[in-house]
């Protein structure tokens, strides 16, 4: 992978990390599912709406189509070494799988990264098939993903089915009160103990569990695909299409998530979300894309790449940052800075990162968390992989002759 290729996905990395940083701030202040209950006027309102949007629902799938790429960039890195591909992201999503156990476990309800280690295992089913194999993999769950939600938008007619899927009012409430006055081990035991979901039907919880791989499985998949067929890997040559994909897929996923925030909520709204969130997350991978062909050298793309570059720990010091700041154990701000007031938090919180992120790259080349995954997947103390005796063998051969 030539070394501007490597820019522009890290850069791309460190968008998806402004993104859910700025939609997890709702999460952070309002709970997972206080910030749907929320009665707001005025700025925040605006920036409420601005949050559902244009942010919410479309940086994590930007996130989830590089994490895709990035096994197949990876995957060939261990191929040309002559090593056993699925050993390593074996071990590389028990790891991920851990840390977002204990993230979710310790600090914050929000976690991805139990989930990303648990699809990493599913991933592999597709970590050696050719090209034309993945896409059409992609392709048909996109299509399968669709039509649940097609005939979940027709058997849900008139009527909204997302409140079957809410927390109980006393829930959301205690909540509330714990999140804003509670002590690290009460805030936990809340986290952990009581469940959200003790008033919805057991097939909802269980369809959800369910749905939830197949509906994300697409965008993995087709972020393999762009890897296999090295899309990125000429930003210059590629201008034309990503100029394309912005001018078509931004407006169309705004107006359809649009529609969904500003209509009554109904079934088919529900399905415009849906189908709207990840068609603009494409849109932002062709817009930023766009954008790095005019400014590959500017202050603002080397911030993006330098976040990116640390994504793991940059995303695990968002949940430090922000939940010390809301939570009581913290300043105690939960519910109380406001929509408008998160956003600026966010754009603090990232600003402090880029520059933070540039300069620790100045003296080492991983983030702690980073080097950490390394040093297991690789199974090497200093986190490099370690070739084969025959490999080396062959090596010190062809050399010598």
């Amino acid at each position: 992978m030539n070394q501007k290729r490597v820019h522009l996905i890290d850069g791309m990395r460190g968008l998806s990390l402004f993104g859910i940083l700025l939609a997890n701030l709702l999460i952070f202040q309002y709970g997972m599912w206080g910030k749907e209950e929320l009665h707001l006027s005025g700025i925040n309102e605006g920036a409420f709406h601005f949050t559902k949007v244009f942010i919410e629902g479309s940086f994590m799938p930007i996130f989830t189509f590089l994490f895709g790429y990035s096994m197949i960039k990876m995957a060939e890195g261990l191929r040309q070494k002559d090593l056993k591909v699925k050993r390593y992201f074996a071990r590389r999503s028990l790891l991920l799988g851990v840390i977002g156990w204990a993230h979710g476990a310790f600090l914050w309800e929000g976690d991805i990264l139990l989930f990303y280690g648990i699809m990493g295992f599913f991933l592999l089913l597709f970590v050696n098939r050719k090209s034309k194999t993945i896409l059409v993999w992609a392709i048909l769950l996109t299509i399968l993903t669709t039509s649940f939600m097609l005939i979940g938008a027709g058997f849900s007619g008139e009527g909204t089915s997302e409140d079957e899927f809410m927390a109980s009012a006393e829930y959301i409430e205690k909540t509330n009160d714990v999140y804003a006055n509670g002590t690290y081990s009460e805030i936990k035991h809340h986290r952990t103990q009581v469940d959200p979901f003790e008033e919805i039907p057991e097939y909802l919880v269980l369809l959800m569990v369910v749905l939830a791989p197949i509906a994300t499985a697409p965008l993995f998949l087709f972020g393999m695909y762009a890897a296999r067929i090295n899309m990125f890997a000429n930003p210059m040559q590629e201008k034309k299409l990503y100029r394309t994909g912005t001018i078509i897929l931004v407006p169309v996923g705004i107006a359809m998530k649009a529609v969904f925030e500003f209509a009554p909520s109904t079934g088919w709204t529900d399905f415009l979300i849906g189908a709207g969130a990840p068609l603009l997350a494409v849109g932002y991978i062709f817009a930023f894309a766009w954008l790095y062909t005019k400014f590959t050298e500017s202050v603002a793309m080397r911030a993006f790449e330098s976040v990116g570059k640390l994504s793991l720990t940059n995303y695990m010091m968002q949940t430090v940052i922000c939940t010390t700041v809301f939570y009581g154990y913290g300043l105690g701000l939960f519910g109380k800075l406001g929509t408008a007031g998160g956003l600026l938090l966010g754009l603090g919180v990232f600003a402090l990162q880029c520059v933070a992120s540039y300069f620790y790259l100045k003296c080492f080349r991983r983030g702690p968390l980073e080097f950490i995954l390394r040093v297991w997947t690789n199974f090497s103390w200093n986190g490099q992989v370690k070739p084969k005796k025959r490999k080396k063998k062959r090596e010190a051969e062809a050399h010598a002759l």
